[in-house]
């Protein structure tokens, strides 16, 4: 049985045959409506691209790489998902790995070793810095998310974390209180996220004219929800007297959050909590779950234009005025945990 073709879709709809490979490559315009009933079209016929061929003539395989540390962590694992999404729509797939944040599984994905010829990478790198992806060997374009690693020549699209945080703080600030806890400092491992939100919470405080109290910050060995409530525990075990809790993200959050609320502290009469990422899983704590929401939306198309600006998928490299930092913008979300149910 002949292999359909795209004249066979374009007869059933009754277009051109361009039309047909405008909607398959994502190139052109083409209404929402025929869109609709040429990709009805190619599933009825059973059209599937010819890969090999497109790649020579193209010289491209339509398919990009995402490398995120841990995607048992909703924030990767939603951020996975927008970007599949987005790519989706245009006509691109998305290939993802998980690295565990180790150096050696970042540098074997970023070299494309034991990998399949994609167009692009696009890496949230835990433990290699600017210096290491700079000297990779592999000369398929590489943009990265989310740490800031140093100055780099690389694209590199990200929040401003320091600027996010004391934007959190802030926020609990006005609403009095003084006594504010931030969970999630580290002193080792891959620890800039941990270094920029604490610069971030330091900054509110000194220009609200308060002391910084180092008993106030608590580090952990993680960010998951366990170690957001071994801290709670123990400022609770100390006696510690705060009015506020700022996490360094949400899994950090929903873990103090569960201790506070277990042990009968009323959040947030009497202990406000905000997170950072805003998960979904932020809007179904009890109480809902204060955040600062990055604006993922933006990350994840800026990325992809940034790989794939023309959406035929033709220059993938991004150009030199592309490279360096692109920060995105960010909102804090105020729920329950902040301002009560009531308000």
């Amino acid at each position: 049985m002949a292999r359909p073709t795209l004249k066979d879709v374009a007869d059933r709809v009754g277009v051109s045959a361009k039309t047909v490979s405008n909607v398959v490559n994502g190139t052109g315009w083409v209404t929402a409506e025929l869109r609709e009933r040429v990709q009805a079209a190619l599933v009825e016929v059973g059209y599937r691209p010819n890969s090999a061929a497109r790649q020579l003539r193209s010289g491209r395989t339509g398919m990009l790489a995402v490398a995120l540390p841990d995607l048992s962590q909703p924030y990767f694992a939603e951020l996975a998902a927008e970007l599949v999404r987005e790519a989706q729509a245009r006509s691109i797939t998305v290939l993802v790995n998980q690295t565990d944040g180790r150096a050696d599984i970042e540098r074997r994905i970023s070299e494309g070793i034991g990998s399949p010829a994609v167009d692009g990478l696009i890496m949230s790198p835990l433990a290699l810095g600017a210096r290491d992806l700079e000297g990779r060997r592999d000369t398929t374009p590489l943009v990265l998310l989310g740490e800031h690693i140093g100055e780099s020549v690389l694209p590199h699209v990200t929040v401003d974390n320091s600027a996010a945080a004391r934007a959190a703080t802030e926020h609990l600030l006005s609403l009095g209180c003084r006594r504010i806890v931030a969970i999630g400092a580290q002193s080792e491992g891959p620890n800039e996220t941990s270094v920029l939100r604490l610069s971030g919470y330091r900054e509110a405080l000194t220009a609200a004219g308060l002391e910084v109290d180092e008993s106030l910050i608590l580090p952990v060995d993680g960010y998951h929800r366990a170690d957001g409530a071994h801290a709670a525990r123990t400022l609770l075990e100390a006696g510690t007297d705060f009015d506020a809790v700022f996490a360094f993200n949400d899994l950090l959050a929903l873990g103090a959050l569960h201790v506070l609320v277990t042990s009968g502290i009323r959040v947030p009469d009497d202990v406000a909590v905000i997170g950072f990422d805003d998960i979904e899983e932020a809007r179904y704590s009890t109480p809902a779950l204060s955040s600062v929401s990055p604006d993922t939306t933006a990350l994840v198309r800026t990325a992809l234009d940034l790989l794939a600006p023309d959406p035929a998928g033709s220059d993938a490299a991004p150009a030199p005025s592309a490279r360096g930092m692109h920060t995105i913008g960010f909102t804090v979300v105020d729920r329950a945990s902040t301002r009560g149910p009531a308000e």
